[in-house]
């Protein structure tokens, strides 16, 4: 979700029923640490809730470092990324590339956790492929660290996001170790939320891709498991209001440059949802340089 769980995303999710959300991806590179883009994946100033972020690198003493650094700007939780495919961040050795390597693994996740006094969740993904799965092997040492919570998103690192997520692996990881276990991948709908929670035995789910353009998400899935009641989904006008909120924060955060560039984006996500816009609107509000301009197109994308 790097580039997509700013703080005005992170706060619409909250707002919407999601009981915790994390920061963009944070390099623990030295370097970065104190450049613009890397602050502001970070920042925190009047988020409401919990505040998680997550860091990445290969380097225990530096990961040690970024974790230390996050806290002292307000951080509630550190999150260590062990799941990312992306092939610029396992090309460096990082996300899910660390899967392949359980010593350094071991090693990351005790400095991590010896360096603060705040709870260290993990992120990982099954394995680094279909023939190397060892997600158990890794939840196992994640638990002897002292990790306080472990995601696990139901695909290899190969796999990428490419079929379908395989949930035994995360029923193996849940009988396996004592700590909370965390479900994450393919859960689009209340109904498989329910789904997969009963059949890996999870203690809670993780939603991403299928948040962008939804928020909504988050309250169908908590009324559904409360009630076994399915929410009406929002009307267009409802979209089209949480929408121009959106944007406003954005903007806002970003300044009216980035924001604008920033926000096509999410309104191509928000889009989707709605039956009747085509590509001559799309096109139009891509072309918007102005906050007053995009949302100008997107009003008239939504009364078209």
């Amino acid at each position: 979700m790097a580039g997509i769980t700013d703080r005005p995303f992170r706060e619409l999710c909250k707002e919407m029923g999601a009981g915790l959300a994390v920061s963009e991806m944070v390099a623990s590179n030295p370097a970065l640490r104190y450049h613009k883009r890397t602050l502001l994946k970070s920042d925190h100033k009047g988020e409401s809730g919990l505040r998680s972020v997550q860091i990445l690198g290969t380097d225990p003493q530096q990961m040690a470092e970024a974790a230390q650094f996050n806290v002292e700007r307000g951080a509630h939780i550190i999150d260590i990324n062990m799941g990312c495919p992306a092939k610029k961040v396992c090309s460096v050795a990082a996300g899910s590339a660390l899967l392949r390597d359980e010593v350094l693994v071991k090693k990351i996740l005790d400095a991590v956790v010896n360096a603060v006094d705040v709870p260290v969740t993990l992120k990982i993904r099954t394995g680094w492929d279909l023939q190397n799965r060892n997600a158990v092997e890794i939840s196992k040492i994640a638990e002897q660290s002292g990790i306080s919570a472990l995601t696990l998103h139901g695909r290899t690192r190969a796999c990428k996001f490419n079929g379908d997520a395989e949930y035994e692996t995360i029923k193996a990881v849940k009988k396996a170790v004592n700590i909370p276990i965390v479900a994450n991948g393919d859960i689009d709908s209340a109904e498989k939320a329910q789904s997969v929670l009963k059949n890996t035995g999870a203690d809670a789910i993780m939603i991403g891709r299928a948040a962008q353009g939804n928020p909504w998400l988050f309250s169908q899935i908590n009324h559904f498991l409360d009630t076994g009641e399915t929410l009406e989904k929002p009307t267009q006008s409802v979209i089209q209001s949480t929408l121009l909120t959106h944007l406003e924060h954005l903007y806002s955060f970003y300044g009216n440059t980035t924001g604008v560039r920033i926000a096509r984006k999410h309104i191509a996500w928000y889009f989707n949802h709605i039956d009747n816009i085509n590509q001559e609107m799309k096109h139009k509000v891509n072309q918007a340089q102005c906050p007053t301009e995009q949302i100008l197109q997107v009003n008239l994308a939504f009364n078209f």
